[in-house]
């Protein structure tokens, strides 16, 4: 049967996006949002964010839990950490330090309704929760810790919206109140239960804050406040600001101040610094409410404005996200009408995909797939308008986490199904340019991030250019931008732009152990550095080509600087047994003298890893076997120096059956995909299918790593879609999708392109490519062009069960650049 799919639009319209699943007999309406599971990676490492945010939102909220486990990077995990709080900014899918978490909220009963009988401190007042009251859709997401204390949040662009529904009790048992061991038997006020309180805490997840302030308005109890609190992976530290407003039905009976571990009705504000010694002082504010004797259960509502400028304009974007009802009723604000706004906007943001999954695919593959969407519109988050370091028309992204993820799959996703967003994205990039000097690799929280490789905001600039992204994007100033990376090394380019220039122009590689007295940042990564970096370059000279610059074939030379560091001889050991392939990358020191790196050194098969500040090697968070592959330009070139194709793709095969393959890790992308290159695309619908589902799956722990801010999700997505981009150019890399026909609507041209399978097979036997056709012509490309979406055609795949000779011959290859 066809199961019909409608989406109410804002302007109110019914959109119609049919579905085909054979567990249904009848036609019925189905929520889109259905098949979106935030709980997908909330475990194991994921790190994604499973609260209430909107596509690309500053405002984020959720509970946020200890850490003990490791999991609290964006709040909440599912993995049973204790719950501190509950706050309204996060990151999605990060790793690192957690980040932000700022003015965490917590409800509390006091026993014996004394305020200095409740805990203040987050070590204190953790909680373990009901796992089976843990809510989380679009939008929303709820939870009821061990006190019986059930939290709902939902949020605007640039505020959140909390409901604390306490239970009326005249007694507690012992530790029922966070970890409190006050005693069972609970003084109470005349009317037999305890007042309601919630508090506010001057901290980050992190407890990084120094500098902060509180105020709190005695007669309305309105609290403001502002904090200083470092990045979670960057220099420097960030300013934030808070507005509250707290509502009941019974109204207020009484506010002040917590400072550690005491509070007082007095004084109504207070200014606290770092302290000796990095002593960290915990302090905040706190409101209670007399309890509703005429019910079971009492009922805070808490709105919360947050921003980087000022306590007047955190208030000013909370009174616009979250404004005051004229209905009569419990609370001031409508936590379901603000439920409904959010879910609107993310059902506009997935309609452009309509999926047929076909006989036999279960609703597991739909999940897997919309929710991979959901993800990548998380981060980066829109904060025009938000920015306290200059002032500009501009748009202004942020939690840009880092590009050196994103530009592979994420981005070029964005530029097919929300093409706005990502040109205001690339223009947001430009204007840090502009008024920073330099484009950055990563930034959070207004801060300068890490970068973690080459200046890979050049890829995203050629990437805008090849796909024709908008012509609001001036690609002129675009070209001066990475000209500049490409061209002058900045004194700090261990946050923007590259170094070691000029070991780089004049002798074609980066030294190991680079004498780099231009400027400071991580000495090592020298292979890597040099892989990325010709990758920079081959962008900035394909762009300088499309824009008239004269001379940038220099730049397209300067592309096929890896060769400099391939030694042809190098031989490489597993376990102690040699893998059979000669040739690799090595280091190499400035008088042209090799050094040497283990070729399996910092593979995760090893059981070593080599990040940004831990075990530094020559290559970034992966093995010199996986760099192998990085040359997303001149994959002929690469072919040729390891054998021919052939010996390419018993490389590529050993590669993936030895484990050296990290599917966790961003530099694994496009090799998954490499067998187009040597002619043996149906070897890279092998592989994708060896992953999905087994390390992408719908279950908590159903991605391989950190969803990196949903670099992993859209690789995920690529590949049920079965079209991967070669990010930086107009090229994506043709496998069977996952489904019967998956057609996307482009925002841009109104167009619809669609993939279809013929003799598509749900056992996923038949992932071979026997033929294809585009708009009814024979198509015998294993890759295609942007314009297959901006134009709207169609491609019919015809599928069986074994390998073909489709897409094998060398005019059907993807385009590589000859040497010049």
């Amino acid at each position: 049967m066809i199961l019909y799919i409608y989406l109410l639009s804002a302007a109110g319209l019914l959109i119609c996006a049919k579905a085909q699943i054979l567990a249904t007999n009848s036609t019925a309406r189905i929520d889109i949002l259905d098949y979106v599971d935030l709980f997908i990676g909330s475990r194991q490492g994921g790190n994604t964010f499973i609260g209430a945010s909107r596509p690309y939102g500053l405002a984020k909220a959720v509970a946020d839990c200890t850490g003990d486990t490791g999991g609290n990077t964006a709040g909440f995990t599912t993995d049973g950490s204790p719950v501190t709080g509950f706050s309204g900014m996060h990151d999605a899918g990060t790793g690192g330090e957690p980040s932000l978490g700022n003015f965490p909220l917590f409800p509390e009963l006091c026993p014996g309704d004394d305020i200095n009988n409740c805990v203040y401190s987050k070590a204190d007042r953790a909680i373990s929760v009901d796992n089976s009251s843990i809510i989380a859709r679009p939008g929303y997401f709820s939870l009821t810790m061990r006190n019986g204390i059930k939290a709902e949040m939902a949020v605007g662009e640039r505020a959140a919206l909390y409901e604390f529904t306490y239970p009326n009790t005249a007694t507690s048992s012992q530790g029922i109140y966070g970890n409190s061991s006050l005693g069972a038997a609970a003084a109470v006020n005349g009317e037999g239960n305890i007042s309601p309180l919630v508090l506010i805490d001057l901290t980050d997840l992190q407890d990084s804050r120094s500098h902060a302030a509180i105020n709190i308005d005695e007669r309305s109890g309105r609290m403001t406040g502002n904090g200083t609190f470092k990045p979670s992976f960057g220099l420097g530290t960030y300013s934030l600001f808070f507005c509250a407003d707290f509502a009941s039905s019974t109204g207020m009976r009484d506010n002040g101040l917590h400072i550690n571990t005491r509070a007082d009705t007095q004084p109504k504000q207070i200014q606290l610094n770092e302290g000796i010694n990095a002593f960290y002082y915990q302090a905040g504010g706190w409101i209670r409410f007399l309890p509703d004797n005429s019910s079971n259960q009492t009922v805070i509502s808490v709105r919360q404005g947050l921003s980087y400028i000022s306590s007047e304009q955190a208030c000013a974007n909370m009174e616009r996200d979250i404004p005051d009802s004229s209905k009569t009723g419990l609370t001031r604000w409508s936590l379901p009408a603000l439920v409904n706004e959010t879910q609107d906007l993310w059902r506009q943001k997935l309609a452009p995909v309509t999926i047929t999954p076909g006989p036999g695919v279960g609703k597991d593959y739909l999940t897997l797939f919309y929710s991979a969407v959901y993800r990548t519109m998380l981060n980066p988050q829109n904060y025009t308008g938000e920015n306290p370091l200059w002032q500009s028309s501009e748009p202004y992204f942020d939690s840009l986490y880092a590009i050196w993820d994103e530009f592979r799959a994420q981005f070029p996703f964005l530029t097919i199904v929300d093409p706005k967003a990502m040109s205001e994205i690339v223009r947001g990039l430009l204007n840090i340019q502009q008024h920073l000097g330099w484009l950055p690799d990563s930034r959070m929280s207004t801060d300068k991030g890490f970068t973690q490789g080459g200046s890979n905001a050049d890829v995203v600039l050629a990437d805008a250019y090849a796909k024709n992204l908008s012509t609001e994007i001036d690609f002129h100033a675009a070209l001066e931008a990475v000209l500049k990376d490409a061209e002058q090394e900045p004194f700090d380019w261990g946050v923007n732009g590259r170094g070691g220039l000029v070991s780089w122009h004049s002798l074609g590689y980066i030294p190991y152990l680079d004498y780099d007295y231009l400027g400071f940042g991580v000495i090592a990564h020298s292979i890597s550095r040099t892989l990325e970096y010709a990758y920079n370059d081959y962008c900035v000279g394909m762009l300088g080509k499309g824009l008239g610059l004269s001379n940038y074939t220099t730049y397209l030379q300067r592309s096929f600087n890896f060769q400099n560091i391939f030694k042809a001889d190098q031989r490489a050991s597993l376990f102690g047994v040699d893998t059979g392939f000669v040739g690799y990358y090595q280091p190499k020191f400035q008088n042209g003298t090799w050094g040497y790196q283990d070729p399996v050194a910092c593979a995760t098969v090893t059981g070593t890893f080599c990040s940004l500040t831990s075990n530094p090697s020559e290559t970034f968070e992966s093995s010199i076997w996986e760099y192998t592959f990085f040359v997303p330009h001149a994959f002929g070139t690469l072919i040729s120096m390891l054998g021919g194709a052939d010996l390419f793709n018993k490389r590529l095969d050993y590669f993936y059956t030895s484990g050296l393959l990290d599917i966790s890790n961003e530099p694994s992308f496009l090799s998954v995909y490499a067998y187009h290159y040597s002619g043996r695309p149906a070897l890279s619908a092998e592989r994708v299918h060896s992953f999905i589902p087994s390390m992408f799956n719908t279950t908590y722990g159903g991605l391989p790593g950190n969803d990196d801010s949903g670099a992993m999700a859209a690789w995920t997505l690529f590949g049920l879609l079965g079209l991967f981009p070669n990010a930086g150019q107009n090229v994506y890399l043709i496998i069977p999708s996952f489904f019967k026909e998956v057609s996307i609507k482009s925002p841009k041209t109104g167009k619809t392109a669609t993939v279809r399978n013929i003799n598509f097979d749900s056992t996923y036997k038949a992932i071979y490519i026997q033929s294809a056709t585009l708009n009814g012509k024979p198509y015998t490309k294993n890759w295609i062009g942007h314009e297959f979406f901006d134009q709207g055609m169609i491609l019919e795949l015809t599928l069986a069960t074994k390998e073909s000779s489709w897409g094998q011959s060398a005019q059907d290859l993807p385009p590589s650049l000859s040497e010049m």
